[in-house]
């Protein structure tokens, strides 16, 4: 059994599991503007990590990870599994997930909202009990070949009026709208029916002497950001500041993100203030429904021996860099989500925070580790548990490195990123490093400045340590797709470590 608190021995502990879709950590961030009262306050109780990543920012090859404890390239999700052009739509054959380790040990398993691990398994096929699933097997997401005629008489009206406000308009593909207000009520929208069915699980389980581990999903604030009230109208738009790297005119990056760009220029700078504050304003909601989970936890009494983990798939560009979404690129907004976790009768000094470098891989073996349940037969990530005793691993990772075999379209790319430098490689485009000390808004791109070709190397060099062990498929030496200016053997032979891991 596990004994993380200076308290002494706890039982085996309930685990309540809230995670949003598409929440960047900068909105829980101190001082952020954002109102998240009930994460700050989980916050002041518990643990925050300040720089986790998901190895992908993606839903479901960040949900693979986050319930495998593998990367993409070992799991065997890399794309949006509700798509037919996926790489793959099933987790790799023999893969476990922390719920089956949980259930075998008797825990009883819940689960209700968002699933997007797999396109050819539901939860239940994993050990849970499922109460309402969304993105389940059942869901496809996208335009088929064959629907597209379909399509053509609504498409053709919508495109013979203007533009609305908040509306991208997209010729031959549909209008998108980015941001508006909703006509439901806070009670009546499927988030809120998410939760509600966790909430009266908890009702039951209150009293029960088996221990649970109830994971509730949100499908907010994922993009569009259409909130109802008050939450569309509860920030002022003219007392939002624009994202600092909202000019960038990114001519110094890969041209696939000027040309995502393009179709967010429609919007003037009122627009992205509005949809900023509509996008806060989804993150509030959020916030609200987590209140309401964790003030019914204390009013049935379980509490004391329940772990909380709070966390989001992956981020959101919000206007960053003149980006919406996530996914292709890898700035800090897209990638970097909240991450908090409260465990009172496991945890030594609460209201801390810790800026080591946290994987969603490692929420697998961290949640059986709490449970004292065996770990995984095979997992990237480690358990998180050292931090909750107030101390930090021996030997823990000090860079971070992420995959990109693409969203709904096939793109190519990997980042690695340690204290201080920044570097992703583009194999069919020009390659990214940034000084996030001195450039924390990833503004200038120094890749092909001569002075830091040492550290490039360095980079390079690291990026090959992290993809051949985390088995990454990026290897081939044919000489059309072999662009890295520094190739994989050094690494790999460990003729030389690299200089910039803790830098």
């Amino acid at each position: 059994m596990t004994q993380p608190s200076e308290a002494g021995s706890v039982s085996r502990p309930n685990i309540l599991i809230f995670m949003t879709d598409q929440q960047q950590a900068q909105v829980v961030q101190p001082g952020h503007p954002c109102r998240l009262p009930h994460v700050r306050r989980l916050a002041a109780e518990g643990l925050s990590f300040s720089r986790v990543y998901p190895p992908m920012a993606h839903c479901s090859p960040a949900r693979a990870s986050f319930m495998t404890g593998l990367y993409p390239s070992q799991h065997g999700i890399h794309n949006n599994v509700s798509n037919e052009q996926a790489i793959g739509r099933s987790l790799k054959p023999g893969t476990e997930t922390f719920s089956e380790k949980l259930k075998d040990a008797g825990y009883g398993l819940f689960f209700t909202g968002k699933w997007h691990v797999s396109g050819t398994e539901n939860p239940r096929d994993r050990g849970w009990e499922e109460l309402s699933v969304k993105a389940g097997t059942d869901v496809y997401m996208g335009v088929r070949r064959e629907t597209w005629p379909t399509l053509a008489p609504v498409l053709r009206e919508e495109a013979g009026r203007g533009r609305h406000r908040g509306e991208i308009v997209r010729p031959g593909w549909g209008n998108v709208q980015l941001y508006g207000t909703s006509p439901l009520t806070y009670e009546q929208t499927e988030d809120y029916q998410v939760v509600r069915r966790g909430i009266e699980q908890l009702e039951e389980l209150q009293g029960g002497d088996r221990p649970w581990c109830l994971y509730i999903g949100t499908t907010g604030p994922h993009d569009p950001f259409i909130v109802p009230e008050p939450y569309a109208s509860l920030y002022d738009p003219k007392q939002i500041a624009l994202p600092p790297n909202y000019r960038d005119s990114l001519k110094d990056k890969p041209g696939l993100y000027r040309r995502m760009r393009r179709n967010f220029d429609q919007l003037d700078e009122s627009e992205v203030r509005e949809s900023i504050a509509h996008y806060w304003g989804y993150c509030t909601m959020m916030d609200d429904m987590l209140g309401e989970v964790l003030e019914t936890l204390e009013r049935c009494g379980m509490q004391d021996n329940t772990l909380v983990l709070f966390l989001s798939d992956h981020g959101e560009h919000a206007g960053a860099h003149g980006l919406y979404a996530k996914g292709l690129s890898h700035f800090e907004e897209g990638y970097r989500v909240p991450c908090v976790m409260r465990w009172p009768g496991g945890m030594a000094h609460p209201g801390r925070s810790e800026d080591a470098f946290v994987s969603l891989a490692d929420l697998a073996p961290t949640l059986l580790e709490a449970a004292g349940v065996e770990p995984l037969s095979r997992c990237a990530g480690r358990s998180l548990l050292p931090f909750l005793a107030n101390g930090k691993p021996a030997g823990w990772r000090t860079s971070m490195y992420t995959q990109c075999d693409g969203v709904e379209v096939y793109h190519t790319s990997r980042m690695v990123r340690t204290d201080r430098y920044k570097f992703v490689y583009h194999p069919t485009d020009i390659d990214e490093l940034y000084d996030l000390h001195a450039d924390p808004y990833e503004l200038t791109n120094l890749a092909e400045l001569e002075a830091l070709e040492p550290v490039k190397r360095d980079m390079y060099r690291l990026m090959w340590e992290n993809a051949f062990r985390y088995e990454d498929t990026i290897f081939n030496k044919y000489l059309t797709v072999a662009t890295a200016d520094y190739g994989p053997l050094d690494a790999i032979v460990n003729e030389r470590p690299s200089q910039v891991q803790a830098d």
